[in-house]
């Protein structure tokens, strides 16, 4: 039998149960959720009966909102208490955090009370904040036990903790005093104790730090897990690298979201309703709109230099470009601060280099937009070919500039600088650009 998850799928309603356990065995979590959104609710529900214990935990905590929501009430409260008390912490609360209230309470209900009283620790804190990221499941000793002690802790504790990477040291008020890797406890010999292998300087977070900031953290440091304190530096768990790659994906499809002109959450495009695609992109249209209406009344206060035939054949070509160049700079920017490759103190360096640049820019673009009009235009002078190109080069150079000097301050002032790019920065530049496409025609040509 070729037991790929189409087939299965395909077959489900005819395979005994014998032969769909069989089947079911060969696969991986990966082939299930990439054709998870192909079956239906009872398909969803048959097979999710059907995987064996851990990979139910896994599975659950992979699944989108509504799927989880399908699954937990079709479960017995017996049922709901052996999976989820099992998942991890951390997956657990986002789980309970995102699931409707009626489900939510008959989830609650069927918890243990050492799993609630877990639960309710992590969920005092915000979700965007280290300590909402973290897991309460982390491996701590004290530094003055031995490496035999230690290693006999870790096999006894194995399975309650999230990650053995890294095996922190604590004192008797559970302060942080330090850390030791796995590999340097099994290359000790057993009577060394831990105060002279472990490293006194650990680098941690505090407990309300931003979700961005802590992966910048363990990226900054390759860390596999950090450590969460709070002001009296208690340890009270650790961020996980699976936790921080989540955290990178959300950031960014925020981020592009942002650049797109679009607000709201970060759900997945089909797991999205219709009224929550609407209202993440219509507030940004609606301000883009009336931004985009400025250009009519800078239109009509250049209606002399409009009138003339060959400027209205270039005035979309001017602010198509300038756009593009200013959308580009601000890219540029943005990614640098995501990076922390650029900060506001390089803004003068910035803009330097950026009016090189868009000069630069310009000059290449001018020449071709100046043989252009003149060689493939009718009608068009020399002199009128030089002005085109001319203004486009000033566009060029102001859109550049713009496009590097905004997202900069927007840092600095502590908003985000990714809604300084794509739609809105187009549309300002094209507001602008009409201004000194129409100035520098006047200027030339009708004086």
């Amino acid at each position: 039998m070729h037991n790929s998850i189409r087939n299965i799928k395909e077959y489900l309603d005819i395979f005994d149960e014998e032969d769909l356990n069989n089947a079911i065995k060969e696969l991986t979590l990966t082939e299930i959720l990439d054709q998870w959104d192909e079956f239906t609710k009872d398909e969803m529900v048959r097979l999710f009966t059907h995987v064996d214990h851990q990979f139910k935990i896994d599975l659950i905590s992979e699944i989108p909102t509504q799927d989880q929501e399908i699954i937990i009430q079709k479960l017995s409260s017996q049922g709901i208490n052996n999976v989820l008390s099992k998942m991890e912490p951390d997956d657990l609360v986002d789980l309970i955090q995102e699931i409707s209230p009626a489900v939510r309470q008959s989830v609650w209900e069927s918890l243990p009370d050492n799993i609630k009283a877990e639960t309710e620790f992590l969920l005092k804190f915000d979700e965007d904040d280290a300590a909402g990221l973290m897991t309460p499941r982390y491996a701590a000793i004290r530094r003055n036990i031995s490496v035999a002690q230690a290693i006999q802790f870790i096999r006894k504790n194995l399975q309650k903790v999230e990650t053995i990477y890294y095996i922190y040291v604590v004192d008797e008020l559970k302060k942080l005093v330090g850390v030791v890797s796995l590999k340097e406890i099994l290359i000790s010999d057993d009577n060394v104790l831990i105060n002279e292998i472990m490293t006194k300087h650990v680098i941690s977070t505090r407990e309300e730090t931003d979700q961005e900031h802590v992966v910048k953290i363990m990226e900054d440091h390759d860390l596999l897990a950090l450590p969460v304190v709070d002001r009296f530096n208690k340890l009270l768990g650790i961020i996980t690298i699976d936790d921080a790659i989540d955290v990178i994906r959300e950031e960014q499809t925020e981020d592009v979201y942002k650049m797109g002109a679009m607000g709201g959450g970060t759900d997945s495009y089909l797991e999205s309703g219709i009224i929550q695609l609407i209202t993440k992109r219509v507030p940004w249209l609606i301000i883009l709109l009336l931004a985009g209406t400025v250009s009519t009344n800078v239109i009509a206060a250049f209606s002399d230099v409009t009138s003339i035939a060959f400027v209205i054949l270039f005035m979309s070509v001017i602010t198509q470009t300038g756009g593009n160049c200013g959308t580009q700079s601000s890219t540029l920017m943005i990614r640098g601060l995501a990076t922390g490759q650029l900060h506001f103190r390089d803004f003068f360096k910035v803009i330097r280099k950026e009016l090189v640049v868009g000069l630069l820019i310009g000059a290449i673009t001018g020449i071709i937009i100046i043989l252009r009009s003149f060689f493939l235009t009718p009608g068009i002078t020399i002199f009128q070919a030089l002005t085109i190109g001319l203004s486009l080069n000033l566009v060029v150079i102001f859109a550049t500039s713009i496009g590097a000097i905004v997202p900069l301050t927007l840092h600095k002032l502590g908003f985000d600088p990714t809604v300084a790019a794509g739609p809105l920065m187009s549309t300002v530049i094209d507001v602008c650009g009409y201004a000194i496409y129409f100035t520098t025609i006047r200027i030339i040509l009708l004086n």
